[in-house]
């Protein structure tokens, strides 16, 4: 069974914040909406639930269709990025809640309690209070609550977004466990390429309102079919160099030239896009060949093991990820190398025409 939809869309005084959508997600899948904030995740994910009804398109949970219908006739769980518990309630009545709405019997929502706090290692904190617990804790009570439903479709709308770096790390990791158990569509919106390159599953990248792509998560962040799509799923995004191939050589910027090679090495004559993520930059040159730009050096930022450099290469903006702590001259010139394996190759309007050598290796 699966949650298809079929030309969804959404406007909001005259607005398009959903362009006519086509998505099919299976059971038991996580499904990772990427996208920067402002792209139509959650806007997405409100027509999937039945908080909003489409424009135009239908939407079909289980073969029916769903589109009028209201999200309370719908088997649907949500979690959102302020979790959410009833601070006078222990764990327990809160994890039991939804079941009580429902009418089950004292016995099932017991047994339905025990398994699904033991899934999130909650069976210690039953009888505590929410405040009496960390923040890691009190989300996993709110997944708790969604989980013991027993909903066919889970949406979960940032809910790592306002934990800090340790307890989203420890969440990332056990969230693929638990959904994997459950059996359920899961939705999971993020603006962070990381995030859904951990959670795997499928990934479907949004800009403007628009899917992009959609796919397994792998396959969408090696092999994005368009430059948006790359540039989304990539953080820093992906850097992007005009370049016009001419024979045996790629001229650029102002009177450079190289040797086409690596995924350049086939391409007819013509204007294009190369592409290569903030990662494959260098600042000292590896074995082999290597493509070499002369740039001006605007800002870094040391994160503690690696080092951002804004550089500024005749005009365009690129981030280069590095290594280590670098000391480096604000202002000063700075070479930098890139292996043409690394190199993705867009035409003029941005769709791909050649994938990375080392993506398609993977």
């Amino acid at each position: 069974m699966a949650l298809i939809l079929e030309g969804v869309s959404k406007v909001v005084n005259g607005r398009v914040h959903i362009h006519p959508t086509d998505l099919v997600l299976e059971s038991g899948t996580m499904n990772v909406l990427l996208g920067p904030t402002l792209s139509g995740k959650t806007s997405l994910m409100r027509l999937m639930a039945g908080l909003d009804v489409p424009q135009g398109g239908r939407i079909f949970w289980h073969g029916q269709d769903v589109t009028g219908m209201r999200v309370q006739d719908r088997k649907v769980a949500m979690v959102y990025q302020q979790f959410i518990n009833y601070p006078s309630m222990s764990v327990y009545d809160n994890i039991a809640s939804p079941m009580r709405l429902m009418g089950k019997s004292a016995a099932e929502i017991d047994a339905a309690v025990r398994r699904t706090a033991d899934l999130m290692q909650l069976t210690p904190m039953l009888g505590r209070k929410p405040l009496e617990l960390s923040g890691g804790q009190q989300q996993r009570c709110a997944l708790a609550r969604a989980l013991v439903k027993d909903a066919g479709l889970v949406l979960l709308d940032e809910p790592l977004a306002n934990l800090d770096y340790k307890l989203r790390e420890e969440l990332r990791a056990e969230i693929p466990r638990i959904f994997e158990a459950a059996g359920s569509i899961f939705v999971y919106a993020t603006t962070e390429p990381e995030e859904a390159l951990l959670l795997g599953g499928n990934t479907a990248t949004l800009w403007e309102g628009r899917v992009t792509q959609f796919g397994p998560t792998p396959k969408v962040y090696r092999q994005p079919n368009d430059a948006t799509t790359a540039r989304v799923f990539s953080d820093p995004p992906m850097n992007f160099l005009r370049v016009t191939k001419s024979g045996g050589r790629i001229l650029f910027g102002e009177g450079q030239s190289a040797p086409a090679i690596g995924s350049m090495t086939g391409l007819r004559d013509g204007d294009y896009m190369a592409g290569f993520r903030p990662n494959h930059l260098e600042l000292e040159q590896a074995a082999g060949e290597a493509l070499v730009f002369d740039t001006r050096l605007s800002v870094t930022e040391i994160t503690g093991s690696e080092t951002f450099v804004h550089l500024d290469h005749h005009g365009e903006r690129w981030v280069g990820l590095i290594h280590g702590v670098r000391e480096l001259k604000l202002g000063a010139a700075l070479r930098v190398y890139l292996d043409p394996a690394h190199v993705y190759v867009f035409d003029a309007d941005g769709a791909l025409v050649a994938p990375a050598a080392y993506a398609m290796a993977a």
